[in-house]
């Protein structure tokens, strides 16, 4: 007689690939878009068999974020004392390229953790800082404020942001590369480079419906998109929740409007700043600045538009995606203009980890929004570039 299927054959590591599945659909689609059942789908299990694993989804959501955080502490915890910077990078990169699909779940989504287990992260995530800063402080000793380490670990982190095909390989040297040159410089050194930035100004509400939009933008920044309820967006503008849809026909419009407008603004900022710029290097750095200030002028509003584009449905996510990737396509003609060496891929590789650099130093410096600090995260950015 034939056995059917049986606790032996049910795969020892299930709980390891349920967590690897789920890091994946939290990390494309965000917490609250994905679902048990397509993490279920995606182990080839049923969603009540994840649920014997899992009670519910924040548990597995939790579980996926802990693991993110303990594979770099782990790595790290491999490499001696002392040992040389490029080594302590080293670490963090191959661990981060071998898990890039599902490592993007620390950058927004944390958020949607509950007080203690978003301590608990913290704590996992400022053991890898320390460890990155003793070793930046050690090759390059400045007073910076782990300012350094921050950003060359935002350098890294990047990869899991983006879809850019390239090998595993060459994306390991090319962060790590990329790192080693944002560790290697002062952010607070004279900026020949350094350039003034005006930016176009965000529009002032003068209808309804931008007043709308604008009472949203910083609640879905605070709280997610998911979170935040129409209630909540009509009483910051003193309408019934009812009168939203007079002016938007759902949420998710006023979530779409915000993502145009930021991209709206951020283009219209590097024609503003490219204009009359002498050659490609010099060009690089009006991007570079304009980012960073767009980053610190608009925190709320790029926050929105990083963290909840995968939340739009696809027709609305496809304008958004395609003004992205123009964006994109200027910096990449630019750089490889600078640095010829590099094929297309690897410059988009590039360009966001000057992004990701942007990211994590203004979390650093809590976007307190200051000339010094704007050029520091410029120079900074300059340096993931190999500028």
């Amino acid at each position: 007689m034939t056995a059917g299927p049986t606790a032996a054959t049910r795969p020892r590591n299930r709980r390891q690939l349920i967590v690897e599945a789920a890091g994946r659909a939290f990390s494309e689609r965000g917490y609250h878009t994905a679902s048990m059942e397509e993490i279920a789908a995606g182990v080839g299990i049923t969603a009540a068999a994840l649920y014997r694993h899992f009670p519910n989804k924040y548990a597995l959501f939790a579980e996926c974020a802990d693991v993110t955080a303990g594979r770099l502490v782990a790595a790290l915890d491999e490499v001696p004392p002392g040992a040389a910077l490029r080594d302590v990078l080293t670490a963090v990169t191959r661990v981060t390229v071998a898990h890039r699909a599902a490592g993007g779940v620390y950058r927004w989504e944390a958020r949607y953790l509950n007080p203690e287990d978003r301590r608990h992260l913290r704590a996992k995530f400022g053991h890898v800082v320390g460890r990155v800063d003793e070793a930046v402080q050690r090759a390059y000793a400045l007073p910076d404020e782990r300012l350094r380490a921050v950003a060359a670990l935002g350098a890294i982190g990047s990869i899991t942001m983006h879809h850019t095909s390239i090998g595993q390989r060459r994306a390991e040297e090319m962060l790590l590369a990329s790192a080693l040159s944002v560790a290697a410089t002062d952010p607070a050194a004279a900026r020949r480079d350094a350039r003034f930035v005006e930016l176009p100004v965000q529009p002032v509400p003068r209808t309804r419906r931008a007043e709308i939009l604008a009472a949203a933008i910083p609640l879905f920044a605070r709280d997610g998109f998911t979170s935040v309820t129409n209630g909540q967006i009509a009483e910051a503008v003193g309408l019934a929740p009812s009168a939203l849809y007079r002016h938007y026909p759902g949420k998710v419009d006023i979530l779409a409007a915000a993502c145009l407008q930021a991209a709206a603004l951020l283009s219209h900022g590097v024609e503003r700043s490219l204009h009359g710029v002498s050659g490609p290097h010099d060009a690089i750095v009006a991007l570079a600045a304009t980012h960073v200030a767009y980053s610190f002028e608009y925190t709320a509003l790029s926050s929105v538009a990083e963290a909840e584009l995968a939340g739009l449905p696809a027709d609305l996510r496809r304008s958004v995606a395609l003004a992205q990737r123009e964006h994109i396509a200027v910096w990449e003609q630019q750089l490889r203009l600078v640095r010829p060496e590099l094929d297309p891929r690897q410059a988009r590789v590039l360009v966001h980890a000057g992004f990701g650099v942007a990211v994590e130093a203004g979390r650093r410096l809590r976007w307190r929004n200051s000339p010094d600090h704007r050029e520091a995260v410029t120079s900074l950015v300059l340096g993931s570039l190999g500028l």
